[in-house]
């Protein structure tokens, strides 16, 4: 699949779901949107899993110790939610660049 945006193919599975619903397709054309609509959700999670891996606030903890804290999207809700990780020899190994 050629490189697209986000929002392109999340509108494209959209309007894949809205045709599958209606059920006025043919059993071949079924099966052939409804194929494309899997390709175009596993590549929606990846570029949410991508996005969620990049989105880090570094920040200083009351000792000045550099964390990471990961935002997490739950993709069902949109809702995000923060995750503090130790990045001064903690899970990372090693020191935050700024």
């Amino acid at each position: 699949m050629a490189t697209v945006k986000f929002e392109e193919a999340l509108a494209r599975l959209e309007t894949i779901v809205s045709e599958l619903e209606r059920g006025d397709l043919t059993l071949d054309d079924s099966m052939r949107i409804f194929e494309e609509g899997m390709k175009l959700s596993k590549t929606c999670l990846k570029m949410l899993e991508d996005a969620e891996r990049k989105v880090e606030i570094l920040v200083r903890d009351k000792d000045g110790h550099k964390r990471a804290r990961t935002f997490e999207l739950d993709v069902m809700t949109g809702m995000g939610q923060e995750r503090e990780e130790d990045t001064e020899g903690g899970k990372n190994g090693g020191t935050a660049s700024e």
